[in-house]
């Protein structure tokens, strides 16, 4: 079957299988942005002696989860609410606020779109630019801002791009909307694996501020995209509790609410991720600059966003070289806002980078 037109998602590992004749424990999965170490091995073994409260339904206030979280965000636990993955929280979110005209830091994951269709709401897009590195102006983002917009999305650090912005900036653009009634959304899904989480991360701007709400998960961090454990954290104790009405009751389960306390608590897994992350980030990063195929930028997630720079070369033949080698990166051609030839992927086990790195430098 040709595979010169086809375009395949980060996530399609059927019909990738299926095209390159692959089995999917063959393919080591550098578009999936999934810390590489999985699921903590001591989390596996308390959650193993734990299957009877499967048998009663969870505390309908998560109340245990909430002050493991409080503890772990430095954050008072009424600030907190629970819910099914990050997902159905940008759904209530969304619902619960009813924006009219949105304005997104693009280019950025398609579920906030997604959302925001069912709304009603407008949507426009706010381009990082290339030629910044993607690094935000924030003067000229607050004059876009200023009189057209009710809400705010952020991914901080972005997806696509690894980039982050600082939480100074991060204050100024927080403020500025809510000196014009508008309401912020922070999805901080990567932040975990910053090099200095203090230096980017909001959660401290909700004491401030009650025009913002953070959204962070389990799914990337701590490798556990099937548990399906997010949690908002907002000061506008007033808008949670009408988001926490309008919830499904028990949307997580007592598993789950479990499981997030024993990964948030589990100190040993935390270092050793982020000892990986941020080495090999590094390393990586220092290697590619050798190549001058790719261009590279500065990067505060889990993943590096390459731009293609060698003339007849595009992300689909990176993305194939690749792939036939069982290595799944991610063609970011589907990508709003990222103009050029762009491919994604994430920091795996370092014999894994390695083999990586040798087929990008021999293109």
């Amino acid at each position: 079957m040709s595979t010169a037109k086809m375009f395949f998602h980060g996530s399609d590992i059927e019909k990738i299988c299926e095209v390159y004749q692959l089995k999917s424990e063959e393919i080591v999965k550098f578009g999936a942005n999934v810390n590489p170490l999985g699921l903590s091995e001591h989390v596996k073994e308390q959650l193993a002696g734990r299957l009877d409260i499967l048998s009663s339904y969870p505390d309908r206030n998560y109340t245990s989860l909430r002050s493991t979280i409080s503890e772990y965000c430095n954050i008072p636990a009424e600030f907190i609410l629970p819910g099914n993955g990050s997902s159905e929280l940008i759904a209530l979110l969304i619902q619960q606020r009813n924006p009219k005209h949105t304005l997104i830091l693009g280019p950025t994951y398609s579920e906030y779109s997604r959302e925001l269709s069912f709304s009603g709401s407008t949507q426009e897009y706010y381009h990082l630019r290339e030629e910044d590195n993607f690094v935000l102006d924030v003067d000229d983002f607050c004059r876009t801002l200023d009189g057209k917009y009710d809400f705010l999305i952020l991914c901080n650090p972005n997806n696509p791009t690894s980039s982050a912005i600082n939480i100074n900036d991060l204050r100024r653009i927080v403020s500025f909307c809510n000196e014009r009634n508008i309401f912020v959304m922070i999805d901080e899904t990567y932040v975990e694996f910053a090099p200095d989480i203090n230096e980017i991360t909001a959660v401290s701007l909700t004491r401030e501020f009650t025009n913002l709400m953070i959204l962070r998960g389990v799914s990337k961090f701590y490798a556990a995209p099937g548990m399906r454990l997010g949690y908002g954290i907002t000061g506008n104790l007033e808008f949670l509790k009408k988001m926490k009405e309008k919830q499904v009751p028990w949307s997580l389960n007592s598993l789950g609410a479990l499981a997030g306390e024993l990964m948030l608590q589990d100190k040993t897994y935390i270092r050793q991720t982020r000892d990986l992350i941020l080495s090999e980030r590094t390393r990586l990063l220092k290697a590619l600059e050798n190549i001058p195929t790719y261009k590279t930028y500065p990067a505060y997630a889990n993943f590096l966003l390459l731009k293609i720079q060698k003339p007849g070369l595009t992300s689909r033949d990176v993305f194939d070289a690749c792939i036939r080698q069982g290595l799944m990166i991610r063609d970011c051609s589907s990508f709003e806002c990222l103009d050029g030839e762009y491919i994604r992927f994430c920091i795996m086990h370092p014999q894994d980078n390695t083999r990586l790195l040798h087929i990008l430098e021999s293109l």
